[in-house]
């Protein structure tokens, strides 16, 4: 169990810098050089919405990056809209403006031919779907063990030398 467990961990880590890869490929395509693939898949996780930066980090995964610095980059390249909260000045919460709404149907358009292109692979919707719920399950496991704490799994002693 520990090995495929393992394997498991570290092909979800290759698949996601995968992925990354693949819209940085999409991007230059594009010709889209103003805006990196983690703001790209950012911009995709907004679309039609409006977050909090906080949300922001909550909601995506992100890895190695500062979102932060990445709304404020977005910002300043027109793919982002930026409005403090007239309850609270602190609160900014973002929403795409019309170059990033532009982007976000070239990256809906890629997933598309993406998915339209499994279509001619092993990798079938019953097989996505069984591996979602596979992942799902392993996220709510984590997610457990983090929220109450690893008193809740037994220890594993080890022999005394």
């Amino acid at each position: 169990m520990r090995e495929p467990y393992l394997n498991l961990i570290a092909m979800v880590e290759r698949l996601h810098r995968q992925f990354l890869e693949l819209v940085r490929t999409e991007l230059d395509s594009l010709g889209v050089l103003d805006i990196n693939n983690v703001q790209a898949l950012i911009l995709f996780n907004i679309g039609s919405d409006e977050f909090t930066v906080g949300e922001l980090t909550l909601r995506g995964c992100y890895l190695g990056s500062n979102v932060s610095y990445n709304v404020k980059k977005m910002v300043d390249a027109g793919y982002l809209v930026l409005e403090r909260s007239t309850h609270d000045r602190r609160s900014v919460r973002v929403r795409l403006s019309q170059k990033g709404l532009d982007l976000c149907e070239k990256l809906d358009a890629m997933h598309d031919r993406h998915t339209h292109a499994l279509g001619d692979t092993p990798v079938d919707q019953p097989a996505i779907e069984s591996a979602n719920i596979t992942l799902r399950r392993l996220d709510r496991f984590w997610t457990h063990i983090v929220d109450v704490g690893n008193r809740v799994l037994p220890r594993i002693s080890t022999p005394a030398a």
